[in-house]
């Protein structure tokens, strides 16, 4: 699961036991609860977000769903998910990935400056931490 917050970039990605609505919706909670502000969330129409009734309401968020066949809609996830293909080549087998491959992914997206976030780093912004400058000499 990648769950992608908008004007940071930043990325929490988590292995998800089953594709089911029981541990998407647990798994999706589990992880916003970490993030200070969730006002809103958007998903694909997947069944696996069956769910989404009671995710928003434990995190007192709105939930929306994308239109089917409309992954532009949620460009930036796919976006993010063509990076997180950088780690995870095509064909692997997802099952098979263990939390320290996630985490090491996780942590170099979140770390990567970003042209469209003035070539700071999700982590940059979502946490405002701010680097050091180089002094001129």
């Amino acid at each position: 699961m990648t769950i992608v917050e908008r004007k940071t970039k930043y990325t929490l990605m988590k292995k998800v036991e089953r594709k089911t609505a029981l541990f998407v919706g647990q798994a999706l909670v589990k992880l916003l609860k970490t993030m200070v502000d969730v006002f809103t969330i958007t998903s694909d129409t997947g069944k696996e977000f069956s769910e989404h009734i009671n995710v928003a309401k434990k995190l007192k968020a709105d939930f929306y769903f994308a239109h089917p066949y409309s992954s532009w809609e949620r460009g930036l996830n796919e976006n993010t998910n063509g990076l997180i293909g950088q780690f995870f080549p095509k064909g692997r087998d997802f099952r098979m990935l263990c939390d320290d491959e996630i985490k090491h992914a996780m942590d170099a997206l979140n770390n990567r400056p970003r042209k469209t976030l003035g070539y700071k780093t999700p982590n940059q912004l979502m946490f405002g931490i701010n680097p050091p400058v180089a002094l001129a000499t």
